[in-house]
């Protein structure tokens, strides 16, 4: 089979699977790799040191599959419902983290499934799919591969077609093989213009100049990634996001007329579209599992959501939020403990503010300690 028609076939399977988007790069040193060797030397990447420990994988694909040749790239959109606003007590989640399932464990089933139709049509091909989990920058190879161009907010934005999705909310996937396809021509255009709405909406102001992300003030990376005390200067920015933020595409006008997703994984489950943050609190380990292990909220851990709840409740003080807030002083973890110190404080409330006192004679973590005597 030629090229050009097992990639004709793999896109038409592709289809076939919820991936909205697909186009072919070569699996050559990607356009972006210097500029992550300067995001990184400026300290953007925050504690995420992964990315730092795999830079000469990000720098040549050989590294994540030997004799790499060929690099399928992959849309799957998952805006489904729109948001609801949070009332007082509540928090909001991510558009992409509302549904039942993991996206990795959804789309890595169909990528496995598209592997397995290159290996049928070329048994001796190697192939390794990829959701963000490897070491490959996957909006480079997807700009290459002709599917849309990286906006100022530095995310892939798809241009309206009759035979594509259009904006941002869309899953980013690959599969790698050693086989040759057919490569489609690089997407060229930018199409942002003189738009600044993304970059004028961050509440943290995390786009230090337009098309550069600084993670360490992202609202994204602040309440998923960071694994520490959340920043005092930047928890008023997280206003009620609990997990994730979606303000840079929710602003962005290439999102008006963003393709609706269909697959069931991706809407929202009952309470999660915005979440009950109070009754966050009397959930244990095994609860937390039980609810959230099949869902992307797991990444944050349950010490991590805590956190992130308690600041959310106490950027919005309501009389309803004081119970939970007053049992987070006692809960197993110093990180929760800590981020409902910070939120009783916003409390006008003398209730709050004998919680406490009464935590400051009994509380043995240092840091814990030096916030209540502040």
């Amino acid at each position: 089979m030629s090229p050009h028609d097992l990639t004709n076939r793999l896109k038409t399977r592709a289809a076939e699977l919820g991936f909205a988007l697909a186009g072919v790069a070569p699996a050559d040193r990607p356009p972006g790799a210097s500029r992550l060797d300067e995001w990184l030397a400026a300290g953007y990447a925050g504690q995420m040191q992964y990315l730092a420990d795999r830079r000469d994988a990000y720098h040549d694909p050989n590294l994540v599959l030997d004799g790499v040749r060929s690099v399928l790239m992959l849309g799957m959109p998952y805006r489904t419902a729109e948001p609801v606003a949070a009332e007082p007590g509540q928090g909001r989640v991510s558009r992409y983290a509302w549904g039942e399932s993991d996206y990795h464990t959804v789309i890595r089933d169909r990528l496995h499934e598209l592997a397995d139709e290159i290996r049928q049509l070329s048994p001796e091909a190697k192939t390794r799919c990829v959701v963000d989990t490897a070491p490959l920058l996957e909006r480079d190879f997807a700009r290459q591969a002709g599917l849309g161009w990286i906006g100022k907010n530095t995310l892939l934005i798809s241009k309206p077609a009759s035979d594509g999705p259009a904006g941002s909310y869309f899953f980013l996937a690959g599969v790698l093989t050693d086989v040759e396809l057919a490569y489609d021509e690089p997407f060229a255009a930018d199409h942002c213009g003189s738009c600044t709405a993304c970059l004028d909406a961050c509440p943290t102001d995390a786009f230090p100049q337009p098309y550069v992300l600084d993670a360490k003030r992202c609202i994204s990376y602040l309440t998923i990634e960071l694994r520490d005390h959340i920043p005092e200067e930047l928890r008023d920015g997280l206003g009620d996001w609990l997990f994730g933020c979606d303000i840079c595409q929710d602003v962005c006008p290439w999102n008006n007329k963003a393709t609706i997703a269909t697959d069931s994984p991706y809407e929202p489950l009952e309470g999660m579209n915005p979440v009950d943050l109070p009754a966050l609190f009397d959930m244990d380990d095994a609860a937390f599992r039980e609810r959230f292990r099949k869902t992307p909220l797991w990444r944050s851990h349950r010490e991590g959501l805590l956190r992130n709840a308690a600041i959310v409740l106490g950027n919005d003080p309501t009389p309803a939020a004081l119970p939970a807030l007053v049992k987070g002083l006692a809960d197993v973890h110093p990180l929760v403990r800590a981020a409902c110190v910070w939120a009783l404080g916003q409390f006008d409330d003398n209730a709050a503010m004998a919680a406490l006192r009464s935590r400051v004679g009994v509380e043995e973590d240092e840091q814990v300690l030096a916030k209540l005597t502040s």
